[in-house]
């Protein structure tokens, strides 16, 4: 079974089949997608139902707009993924995704560990470069750069920084699941 005949492939209008993800790549998407979504919800019900000790970044407004937009992006960019391709459906949920991705990356500036920005920050340009290229990739119909830059967005610059937020005492993330 090829790539082009997994299920979850779209055909597009030609009736082709749409891009997709390979199968190792999209059981790391699966995988990493699935156990931060599992490990933010957890955090979260364990923050928020008092269970872990309170946490004094919480009280900042673009702590709390960071968090509310990079948390539903997480399941939305594995299931986007995933999910077929090309529709309208994947198309509405893209803009929302990308809308929650520079909403995550803007709050995330005002964000600063002891004054001033972090090794982390790195990842705010880098959301932006990448979001103006899957938009316009995806509007040439280069679907190629698109699926690359996407990976990239979802990979790079939504798994890694949250990875960090759950690795490094201290962090709102860290805190709420692991004390």
């Amino acid at each position: 079974m090829t790539t082009a005949t997994l299920p979850f492939t779209a055909p597009t209008k030609s009736g082709k089949p749409g891009f997709d993800i390979g199968p190792i790549t999209r059981i790391a998407v699966m995988l990493v997608g699935g156990v931060l979504s599992v490990l933010s919800l957890i955090a979260i019900a364990r923050g928020l139902l008092g269970f872990a000790p309170d946490h004094p970044n919480i009280r900042e407004l673009a702590i709390l707009i960071h968090v509310s937009t990079v948390l539903p992006a997480i399941p939305l960019g594995a299931y986007l993924l995933l999910a077929p391709k090309g529709g309208k459906r994947h198309k509405q949920l893209g803009k929302l995704w990308l809308a929650l991705m520079v909403a995550t990356a803007s709050a995330a500036i005002f964000i600063k560990t002891s004054g001033s920005f972090s090794f982390i920050h790195i990842f705010i340009p880098l959301t932006y470069i990448a979001s103006y290229k899957v938009i316009s990739s995806a509007r040439r119909g280069d679907m190629k750069t698109h699926k690359k830059e996407i990976l990239g967005l979802y990979l790079g610059a939504l798994m890694i920084p949250g990875a960090v937020a759950f690795a490094l005492p201290g962090r709102l993330m860290n805190v709420w699941l692991m004390w």
